[in-house]
């Protein structure tokens, strides 16, 4: 989006801008899904998504934590926070337009 356009967003819009520019950085939604029912160690999120570099995996983690919408407790693992939780609720809905739509993205780019 242009700066300008940035700029001259409402108010209220500008909390949105910011999560989409939390929620729009590579593999962040998936750890969002990933960690919607329990904690998970680093370990076991990184077998979760083979595809991800451990790299990017930790960057995201920070990302999330700093956002409030995860946490890491020592032993335990990396876990939503409620807030994490409650966007979590929302991505939801992704999944169920996802199943409802047949949604593939070999065959949306068609």
């Amino acid at each position: 989006m242009p700066r300008e356009a940035r700029d001259d967003a409402p108010h209220d819009s500008a909390a949105l801008l910011e999560l989409f520019d939390v929620l729009g950085r590579r593999w962040a939604l998936r750890i969002i899904w990933e960690l919607g029912t329990h904690a998970l160690t680093y370990r076991e999120l990184a077998a979760a998504i083979p595809d991800m570099s451990t790299s990017v995996l930790t960057q995201r983690l920070r990302d999330l934590r700093a956002a409030g919408l995860a946490e890491h407790e020592r032993g335990a693992g990396y876990r939503l926070t409620s807030r994490g939780r409650e966007l979590r609720a929302h991505v939801e809905g992704f999944r169920e337009w996802a199943a409802r739509e047949g949604f593939a993205a070999d065959r949306a780019a068609r």
